[in-house]
């Protein structure tokens, strides 16, 4: 089981490694963040629990990936992820756990997804030439993306480009389970 208080200080560590890594100041990743300098101040203290949402944005602002950000050691060869360090964010009935991500050569995460009946999550846009790719296991998943709904079944899966923002929503009565793939090409961070 993973220690919210040994992932937030994580967090506070790779966050502000990287933003000086990259000689950005608070100010700076926050213009390019869209995340507020205040926020950007308590992530980097590690006396906040950003959400999904806060850590894609300061993550791509600083062309890592969200388990970057996350990760307690640093990454091996070969790096196998025990279930109990997989990190999981939940934000009412949705649960997201990253189960793994890799930010060389391009950005890929892996991510498993809970969402209960009735709920939903909006995904902000990524940076241009940003795909997902989504397999329903249980349930079925309403994605809207350009302001246009797909329903996909179980076992169906999707591909799209994520450079607009939008939503996983769950319309039915069962809770729905799905597994993404985000891949992010590294050079929108090098211009």
């Amino acid at each position: 089981m993973e220690d919210p208080e040994l992932i937030n200080q994580a967090i506070a560590n790779n966050v502000r490694f990287q933003r000086s890594h990259r000689g950005l100041t608070l100010d700076q990743l926050a213009a390019r963040s869209g995340v507020s300098r205040g926020m950007l101040v308590q992530v980097e203290q590690g006396r906040t629990n950003p959400s999904v949402s806060t850590l894609t944005r300061i993550a791509s602002a600083l062309g890592v990936t969200v388990a970057r950000l996350v990760e307690v050691a640093d990454v091996p060869m070969v790096r196998i992820v025990d279930k109990a360090d997989v990190v999981t964010f939940h934000q009412g009935n949705v649960q997201a756990k990253l189960l793994v991500g890799a930010d060389t050569p391009m950005i890929l995460e892996l991510w498993d997804w809970h969402i209960g009946p009735g709920e939903h999550h909006d995904g902000d846009a990524h940076p241009p030439g940003t795909r997902e790719m989504v397999t329903v296991l249980e349930g079925e998943l309403t994605l809207t993306v350009y302001g246009k709904s797909h329903v996909i079944g179980k076992d169906d899966a999707v591909l799209f480009t994520a450079d607009r923002p939008h939503r996983y929503a769950n319309l039915g009565d069962q809770e729905l389970r799905l597994i993404m793939v985000v891949a992010e090409p590294r050079e929108t961070h090098d211009h």
